[in-house]
């Protein structure tokens, strides 16, 4: 099997793969999408490898594989920084959540010795 065809069945079997991950709700649409769109990009680069060469002509790039490994790199920083700006938006959602379980917390044990002050108060007066 040549690189050809190996490269578009893999990207084939990457596109499956997402749209499987999805149906088990194990990846949400949000980021399907993009990896979605990642499969569609390598299928006919794939099939038709030479499509790239005029890109990277028009574009004034040496090589064709210069051109694939630079996008890649790009697109893995931009992943990169996606997630980073994910996961801080995630930790501030987690001290603010912690923060409002601790002052419910508060409450609940103010209310409880409020309850047992009257209850002992009542079984003072013989109530």
């Amino acid at each position: 099997m040549n690189l050809t065809v190996l490269t578009a069945v893999m990207a084939l079997i990457f596109l499956v793969s997402v749209v499987e991950l999805v149906r088990r709700r194990r990846l949400r649409e949000k980021y399907a999408a993009l990896w979605i769109v990642v499969g569609l990009v390598v299928v006919p680069l794939g099939f038709f490898p030479t499509a790239l060469n005029d890109v990277t002509r028009d574009l004034g790039v040496a090589s064709a594989v210069s051109l694939v490994l630079f996008a890649g790199i790009m697109f893995l920083l931009l992943v990169c920084l996606h997630l980073s700006w994910e996961s801080s938006r995630l930790e501030d959602e987690t001290r603010v959540l912690a923060e409002e379980i601790a002052l419910l917390r508060l409450r609940v044990d103010e209310l409880s010795a409020a309850d047992r002050t009257e209850t002992a108060e009542a079984a003072r007066r013989g109530e």
